[in-house]
């Protein structure tokens, strides 16, 4: 009986291997999707932080081995870094212009970004309120030092928004934007700068989403509701980058936005369905 040699027997285990091991190395989560040592990088805005975080968490523990990193930024800054190539799996932003500048960038599909919730502004100023602000209109009064997200942070202009609408109106008055931009000390790149900034008394007042006011986010601060009709409602759009590596997780974690857990979760941090 011919034998067949040891060295074709030990070539041909080796070539099995790698595909041996990748057979054992991955589960599978009830939606079917890999998620064995799975890192999904998702960059989000920074009004999200609250929700994200607990999103993820839940996110991970219906998906064992699946690792959920956030990048929280302004969503002009998570914008620039996807369109420069950073790693990132999904993009949710607090506007439509900054997802459009990703879809720009080729590095998202339009027809994949979909609105999952909204939100809106409010004032927000210190427990101590020392400058006694009951009324949006108290922020453009002389002597109040007012922060604002900067302009080309989708917060900053919803607040610039806010004041031109405002200042057509008899309740506030023409000069209303502009005695209000001269209270301004600072502009910050994200919400959670201003929140946080209000809150250890660096200025008498800020501009913030809803959702920043709610709960643990807002313990330091009081607010008070800037008038519908005078607001620009926030969008949020969220949608899977081109070249995630990760592409079956990631359209797993967007489905798990919506879904009716997913959007209670948001609700339970101050946002506006989208019905709303």
């Amino acid at each position: 009986m011919r034998r067949t040699p040891l060295a074709l027997i030990l070539g041909v285990l080796l070539l099995a291997l790698p595909a041996l091991a990748a057979c054992g190395s991955s589960s599978t989560s009830s939606g079917g999707t890999t998620t064995k040592n799975v890192t999904l990088n998702v960059f989000a805005a920074a009004s999200l932080t609250g929700a994200f975080g607990e999103m993820g968490k839940n996110f991970e523990s219906a998906n064992p081995g699946v690792k959920v990193v956030f990048n929280f930024a302004g969503s002009q800054q998570l914008a620039t870094q996807i369109g420069q190539g950073a790693d990132a799996d999904v993009f949710a932003s607090a506007n439509t212009t900054q997802m459009n500048n990703v879809v720009k960038s080729g590095q998202v599909d339009s027809n994949l970004s979909r609105v999952f919730i909204k939100n809106k502004l409010v004032v927000v100023f210190p427990k101590d309120n020392p400058k006694n602000i009951t009324k949006p209109q108290d922020i453009a009064a002389p002597g109040v030092k007012l922060i604002l997200c900067d302009k080309t942070v989708p917060c900053g202009q919803y607040a610039l928004d806010f004041f031109d609408k405002a200042s057509a109106t008899a309740d506030y008055g023409a000069s209303y934007k502009d005695n209000a931009l001269k209270n301004v000390v600072s502009y910050e790149t994200d919400v959670k700068q201003v929140l946080s900034k209000v809150g250890l008394g660096e200025a008498d007042a800020g501009i913030v989403y809803t959702s920043d006011a709610t709960g643990d986010s807002g313990a330091q601060v009081n607010h008070i509701d800037i008038p519908v009709s005078l607001q620009t409602i926030a969008t949020y759009p969220i949608a899977p980058i081109k070249t995630s590596k990760n592409p079956d997780v990631a359209s797993a974690f967007i489905d798990y936005v919506f879904t009716s857990k997913g959007q209670a979760v948001l609700a339970k941090y101050g946002f506006l369905s989208l019905n709303a």
